[in-house]
């Protein structure tokens, strides 16, 4: 699936849409994001790391299960690296590539993202 895949899923917001602000997300950390509802759905997140942040498909490459089971725990307990509560998959924060578990080598769907005035938007 490229980057731009997300976008035809149902449910998809659009070039612009504002998120939240940057500070409502604790350093490091993470928050999901959901749109619509039933067939219409769309379910993401936003991982934060300083002043970076970066946002996926909330959807593990190898089940195409949910990443996580409690709201916003997105993180492992050392807060570096991105994890599937489903399979302990881990994902490298910066870029969604899967460094251990059963879909290695396979990344999260980005979302591309950036801070405006202190405002996560989407961008593309």
């Amino acid at each position: 699936m490229t980057t731009e895949d997300w976008q035809r899923r149902p449910g998809a917001p659009r070039h612009g849409t504002q998120l939240c602000p940057l500070n409502e997300i604790r350093e490091p950390g993470a928050r999901g994001f959901l749109f619509g509802e039933g067939k219409e759905r769309f379910d993401m997140f936003v991982v934060r790391r300083g002043a970076d942040v970066f946002a996926y498909v909330k959807e593990c490459p190898h089940a195409f299960t949910p990443l996580e089971t409690w709201p916003d725990k997105f993180l492992t307990l050392a807060e570096d690296e991105i994890v599937c509560s489903t399979h302990g998959a881990l994902f490298n924060m910066d870029d969604g590539l899967c460094t251990s578990g059963p879909c290695t080598g396979k990344a999260l769907i980005p979302i591309p993202v950036t801070v405006e005035n202190g405002m996560i938007t989407i961008i593309q």
